[in-house]
């Protein structure tokens, strides 16, 4: 395995972002559409912060199906915007920086996904799924 390979070996490129003008409706829809659970909050490229889809499941009934529960989903999403429920100022790292870096600041806190930024520009975006998927192609490697 290769200690030092730098994160851009493993990163997600094709982004999926958010603007802060953009609703909850917009969120959820790109969460469900993509199959995926983070989402960078751009302003002209440069992060400004994280959605998670476990933020957007602690304001809602994301899993629900009850046409109350529905009613209700409408009204919390109505009152509340992307930028009071993201995470500002989120740690970001950049496309050089290694592989296990990126593996130890995600085990010492409590999130799942690292923006990666060049030059103060997103470029990237590297979740433990892309680390799990990186470790698994090692593994195999190993075993050939």
């Amino acid at each position: 395995m290769k200690r030092l390979e730098p994160v851009s070996k493993i990163m997600t490129k094709e982004l999926v972002t958010l603007c802060l003008r953009d609703d909850l409706y917009q969120a959820e829809k790109l969460f469900k559409e993509n199959h995926i659970r983070h989402i960078p909050v751009v302003k002209n490229r440069h992060i400004v912060g994280m959605l998670s889809l476990t933020d957007l499941k602690r304001i809602s009934f994301l899993d629900s199906y009850d046409a109350n529960e529905i009613k209700i989903d409408n009204a919390i999403y109505n009152m509340l915007s992307i930028e009071q429920i993201m995470v500002k100022k989120p740690i970001m790292v950049t496309s050089n920086i290694s592989i296990k870096s990126v593996v130890e600041i995600l085990s010492q806190n409590e999130f799942h996904a690292l923006p990666v930024v060049d030059n103060d520009i997103l470029v990237g975006i590297v979740t433990t799924t892309d680390i799990l998927r990186y470790l698994l192609k090692q593994y195999e490697l190993e075993s050939v």
